[in-house]
């Protein structure tokens, strides 16, 4: 099957989206003629100028982001034989439910979020949900109409609390940009003999670890859990793990790893334990065919609840 590739835009009304497209559109590195379906799922006040780039070969639609089908725009990619799509999503909407609705050969090949600095904040005083879904799956946020010499570690901090992994560009009123070279420092020694984990840092070590499990190939982790039985593996495994919150209370959801242990049966379901096992990277159905965390449990052993249930990153 001949996949397609998937350019999404996201934020929120007036980020720039419209002009970073435009932009990108004008430029004959990245616009040579393929043909294009750029879907708009969201109006604002800039339009898109076709006279400026080779425009024969790309084919707007503007579509309702909560109601569109995965027949609509399979019938539209058939149509116009497209080679890729330029996607500008509504930022009221969640991400994620519209990628569910996609043609199964659409491919996102990179997810970009604009986020204007003036109003970035408020949105996610009162919006955290929608903010942190943007966020979460972006490679790359711009913060733009940013003054010179403006403070941008508030900026920074919620970006990478979203995604560690996220690339971050400032840019600022008089023209110039600029890439956030600061390096964010795990919580924890990942090269001590025993990795130890605190109660607090169990998010942050969850989402490192399961996205660089080779990085924690051999490595030794000791950390507090509750215990959730795996149904294709009762005898002989269970997931230790925390619920994690993301942004909000609807979206706290319980991260556990598979875990080896000849007693796992024995255990009491939401029961707290202190773990220390050794991590590899395997396969596992729970990663549905990637490679991922396992542990091999050292020891296991009863331990009291941690002082917050929920963690947070």
């Amino acid at each position: 099957m001949q996949q397609i590739p998937v350019y999404a835009f996201t934020g929120f009304l007036d980020s720039g989206k419209t002009k970073f497209i435009q932009e990108t559109l004008e430029d004959p590195r990245f616009n040579a003629g393929e043909r294009t379906l750029l879907l708009v799922f969201e109006e604002g006040e800039e339009e898109y100028d076709f006279s400026s780039y080779p425009h024969e070969n790309v084919y707007l639609y503007v579509l309702n982001q909560e109601t569109v089908t995965a027949k609509e725009l399979q019938a539209l990619a058939k149509k116009h034989k497209a080679q890729r799509v330029v996607a500008e999503l509504n930022g009221m909407q969640m991400v994620g439910d519209l990628y569910t609705r996609f043609p199964e050969d659409w491919v996102v090949a990179q997810e970009v979020m604009f986020a204007d600095s003036t109003t970035f904040m408020t949105y996610n005083a009162n919006m955290r949900n929608l903010v942190m879904d943007k966020l979460v799956g972006a490679q790359m946020v711009v913060f733009n109409r940013l003054e010179v010499g403006q403070d941008t570690m508030p900026f920074h901090k919620i970006a990478r609390a979203a995604n560690r992994r996220i690339d971050i560009l400032y840019d600022y009123t008089d023209g110039s940009t600029a890439f956030d070279d600061v390096i964010d420092p795990l919580p924890f020694d990942i090269n001590a003999s025993v990795i130890e984990i605190q109660d607090e840092d169990y998010a942050l070590w969850y989402r490192d670890v399961t996205e660089e499990p080779q990085k924690y190939e051999g490595k030794t982790v000791h950390f507090k859990a509750q215990v959730a039985m795996l149904r294709r593996d009762k005898n002989g495994m269970f997931a230790p793990g925390r619920f994690v919150m993301t942004c909000c209370v609807e979206d706290i959801q319980f991260c556990g790893i598979p875990c080896r242990y000849d007693g796992a049966k024995s255990l009491e379901p939401r029961s707290w334990v202190s773990v220390t096992a050794k991590i590899t990277a395997e396969k596992h159905v729970l990663y549905h065919g990637e490679l991922g965390p396992v542990l091999t449990a050292i020891s296991v052993e009863s331990a009291a609840p941690a002082v917050e249930e929920v963690v947070t990153f």
